[in-house]
């Protein structure tokens, strides 16, 4: 009889604590955390750029250059190779998880290339991949914003 009357407490505090447990339990919902819209508006400058992979960044001087996209537009300064060559539209493939960007030069054709648009050591950077005129040489331009 002892020994039921352990057994019959022993699963009594059993029930008790498996239903505080499930007592405690609460479903919480997911947070719906809404992805922002990439910016890129600004001034952008070339920090490190490669042809084929040779880095170029202590070679040519790109500390003048700039990118200067404003609401769908975009200015160059300072000329060098890039994927356009003149003053133009742009846009992003999907502006909140953007991997390709568009240049459209004033009178030209559209032109795509790949992107990213990483934050690295707490700045934002543009890499931009793209082969002008010769298909047989690829450049790659990390741009940092400058304001």
């Amino acid at each position: 009889m002892k020994k039921n009357n352990i057994f019959y407490q022993i699963n009594l505090l059993l029930i008790a604590v498996a239903t505080i447990l499930m007592a405690s339990c609460k479903t919480e919902k997911p947070l719906s955390v809404a992805e922002p819209v990439k910016d890129i508006t600004g001034s952008w400058q070339v920090i490190r750029a490669t042809r084929n992979g040779t880095d170029l960044t202590s070679i040519i001087d790109f500390t003048k250059f700039r990118v200067n996209f404003k609401a769908g537009a975009y200015n160059l300064e300072n000329k060098l190779p890039f994927l356009v060559d003149a003053d133009g539209q742009y846009s992003l493939d999907d502006p909140k998880y953007p991997f390709k960007i568009t240049f459209t030069a004033t009178g030209g054709t559209p032109v795509a290339t790949p992107f990213t648009y990483p934050i690295v050591n707490g700045k934002r950077q543009l890499t931009i991949t793209f082969s002008p005129g010769c298909p047989n040489n690829s450049y790659v331009y990390v741009l940092q914003k400058t304001n």
